[in-house]
């Protein structure tokens, strides 16, 4: 026993750090820190190529996009730096614990809890396209877009460097107002989106195909805004009442997994629409204008 216990007191403190090495009560649940950052790995592998084909494919077609482009642009543009950030983070956590590399991570997931705040803006730009689209016409301007992002970027900017600086605890109150208006605006677009949509095919046989299309990305870009925010909406509000064993080691890492998960699923979805000869010529559908054949 002796030479065991002479072996691990060899060994430098570095490399015996966990993940939860910050929060030694954590070490009862270290699944949830192994989901947490498997998904922090699954975004830096998968995540952050996704995004960076999305931003090349909106800057190869600007003349041609939607009106919601810029948004979703400065979103991957975000998510691609949070993953990005996965290895710095890892290799702080376990090896180096340096505070000044705790300022750049804590400025990364400033970033990524902001991000609902570019969803309000696609989600706004299509409920007044679909809801209000005479308001819509009138307000098809790039510049109007390009203003409300640089707004959107000085909040962004402002709650990240607080959380960088001050640290985590002082904008839980913040994050917790911003994730319930965002979710909540979000989820009211969407819906109305849908019952416009159900309205105007009313006492019609079938939906037109191009609607029904629209519908249907609609249901889908619900289904993972409600996957994605419902669980820190329902649970984060609440962080006081938890121990903290229950709130930092389960239910938090539980619902960042949960948010951050969007770092892939939302470029998935925005490729996921496009068409296949976008990627590459040779992927076009053949023509099917009739061939006139001279005898």
């Amino acid at each position: 026993m002796s030479n065991v216990s002479d072996v691990n007191s060899s060994i430098p403190e570095v490399a015996q750090r966990l993940l939860w090495y910050q929060f030694e009560a954590c070490a009862e649940a270290p699944h949830w820190f192994l989901l947490y950052y498997g998904v922090k790995v699954l975004n830096l592998v998968a995540g952050v190529p996704l995004n960076a084909l999305v931003m090349w494919q909106i800057l190869r077609k600007k003349s041609e996009g939607s009106t919601s482009d810029i948004f979703i642009f400065n979103l991957s543009v975000l998510d691609a730096y949070f993953g990005l950030m996965t290895p710095v983070d890892l290799a702080n956590r376990l090896y180096f614990n340096d505070d000044h590399i705790w300022y750049s991570v804590r400025f990364a997931y400033g970033l990524k809890d902001t991000t609902p705040l570019f969803l309000t803006c696609i989600c706004l730009d299509r409920y007044v396209a679909v809801v209000h689209p005479i308001l819509f016409t009138g307000t098809r301007d790039t510049g109007i877009r390009i203003g409300v992002s640089m707004v959107v970027w000085g909040l962004i900017l402002a709650y990240s460097l607080t959380k960088c600086i001050l640290g985590v605890m002082s904008v839980n109150e913040v994050f917790s107002g911003l994730i319930l208006s965002a979710f909540s605006i979000m989820v009211f677009c969407n819906l109305s989106i849908i019952w416009v949509l159900r309205k105007s095919v009313a006492g019609k046989e079938v939906m037109n195909p191009v609607k029904r299309k629209a519908f249907k990305m609609v249901m889908t870009v619900l289904a993972i805004i409600i996957g994605n925010y419902l669980p820190p909406v329902a649970l984060m509000p609440f962080a006081s009442t938890y121990s903290f064993i229950t709130f930092r080691c389960k239910i938090s890492l539980a619902v960042f997994s949960i948010m951050d998960l969007s770092c892939t699923v939302e470029p998935l979805l925005y490729i996921s629409k496009m068409d296949q000869s976008a990627f590459c010529s040779c992927l076009k559908s053949p023509s099917k204008k009739p061939i006139n054949v001279s005898v």
